[in-house]
């Protein structure tokens, strides 16, 4: 189990490295499917695996300023609020249902972010309203600074609400719906979205982790931290090759595979 859970982190980091989040979208499936743990534990191994990881990989990409921390902290803030509701909702659905569900939405945050490629320009488009009045909502400067109004705040914050209560519920570090949703509704470039995702991934993963002790359920740390070490090598590979990538073609690698694990997810649950 040691160099197949080495393997998998490594896998886990990797993606964190090069998208800012689908490491827990990995994580779920090889930890249920790969290492044969409980679905309702595997979420919690992948939340702390994962924002462990996360933590290791924000640290050099903030002291070289591309993390936007503001906008991070106002995500991470409105996440970690919302993350207790998720985990006691997710005590209530079986886990058949949760796996689901995790699919569905993963399909759909796919969908938005490709389509985000076919633009021309990065303004924001928000995923549940017309493209000019989420312009009107949140607006950047010449030199790319977000403008932080009330309107705008608010906007981020509900997102953010929605992050946490997805990282409760499906034990996710939120990177997946972070990344999209901080170009869809800020208008971030995708590289410095990926770095402020590691950000929000860390804080929020620590509400969820919480949450999820305070539900009386366990962590392995054994397979976390065998995660977490395979994690910190993959990831500084994934950075690499994401520095590389030109921004649409980046986001056309996330939701790629987020679709083929999705679809992986839901041939397992159904078969």
């Amino acid at each position: 189990m040691l160099p197949v859970s080495i393997l998998f982190g490594s896998l886990v980091g990797f993606a964190l490295g090069l998208t800012g989040g689908g490491g827990s979208l990995l994580a779920v499936p090889l930890l249920v499917d790969g290492l044969a743990i409980a679905p309702r534990e595997a979420f919690g191994v992948s939340l702390a695996a994962v924002g462990a990881t996360a933590l290791v990989g924000v640290i050099p990409r903030i002291r070289a300023g591309q993390v936007e921390v503001g906008t991070g902290l106002l995500f991470a803030v409105a996440g970690m609020v919302a993350a207790p509701l998720g985990t006691w909702v997710a005590g209530l659905i079986s886990e058949t249902m949760l796996l689901v569900l995790f699919s569905v939405l993963m399909l759909v945050v796919a969908w938005r972010l490709w389509s985000k490629t076919a633009q021309k320009d990065n303004t924001p488009v928000g995923a549940a309203c017309g493209a000019d009045e989420s312009r009107s909502t949140c607006q950047r400067t010449e030199d790319g600074k977000l403008r932080l109004t009330s309107r705008c705040a608010m906007l981020l914050g509900l997102v953010g609400l929605t992050t946490g209560f997805l990282s409760g519920m499906f034990g996710v570090g939120g990177g997946f719906v972070i990344v999209p949703a901080l170009v869809l509704f800020s208008g971030m470039p995708i590289h410095k979205a990926v770095a402020t995702s590691l950000l929000v991934i860390v804080l929020v993963s620590i509400s969820g982790v919480a949450s999820h002790f305070a539900a009386g359920r366990e962590i392995s740390l054994e397979i976390t931290g065998l995660f977490v070490l395979g994690g910190v090598n993959g990831m500084s590979l994934g950075r690499v090759v994401s520095e590389r990538l030109p921004a649409p073609d980046l986001q056309k690698v996330f939701a790629s595979g987020i679709v083929v694990v999705a679809v992986f997810i839901v041939g397992k649950t159904i078969a």
